[in-house]
């Protein structure tokens, strides 16, 4: 079945969906409306996602009815397309036309109670390392900190409250009158 040129207007009538579940799986939408009324058509697109539900597609990969129908997120619907695609190839239909990704089949592994019991003790890399780093000498968030000039030949201060001017000054600038961001002007 061709869409045509719009691909929203092309499916808002559901009749092509509810055509494609009942080709991956037949029977899944028992009456296909042929109404041009709104609701009619939004209870195609409604036993659309209620029979892909039904086929195995995942709730976080289905579009809303008005996602499609008041043109709200196409790109959900386009998603929503592609899993099912995917879905079908990982259930065996085959076609002509190559889109979506097979899902991944389940691999069991089964270990021994010696192997569980050894990796117990185990530091996995993938948990990180801190190289030794510490916390000392950080300063509590909002701490004045206090600059100083190494040019001026003072001895550096021993503590963390003060900040060299090497570090970076905001040459007088301040945030006054600046407002939050969203805020209206």
């Amino acid at each position: 079945m061709s869409i045509g040129p719009n691909f929203q207007l092309g499916l808002k009538d559901g009749i092509i969906l509810c055509e494609l579940i009942n080709k991956l799986q037949p029977g899944s939408v028992k009456k296909v409306n042929e109404s041009s009324l709104n609701w009619p058509q939004l209870e195609n697109i409604g036993n659309f996602i209620k029979a892909i539900q039904a086929y195995g597609m995942k709730p976080h990969d289905i579009f809303e009815a008005n996602d499609l129908f008041e043109n709200g997120n196409m790109t959900q619907v386009q998603t929503t397309l592609v899993a099912l695609a995917g879905l079908a190839k990982t259930k065996g239909f085959h076609t002509t036309i190559d889109i979506g990704v097979k899902y991944a089949e389940k691999q069991t592994r089964r270990f021994d109670e010696g192997k569980l019991k050894a990796g117990q003790s185990v530091i996995g890399l993938q948990m990180g390392t801190n190289k030794c780093a510490s916390q000392a000498g950080m300063t509590a968030y909002g701490t004045r900190r206090h600059l100083y000039d190494p040019k001026m030949q003072t001895d550096k201060p021993f503590d963390q409250t003060t900040i060299s001017l090497q570090m970076g000054t905001n040459k007088g600038a301040s945030q006054a009158g600046m407002l939050a961001p969203g805020t209206r002007r």
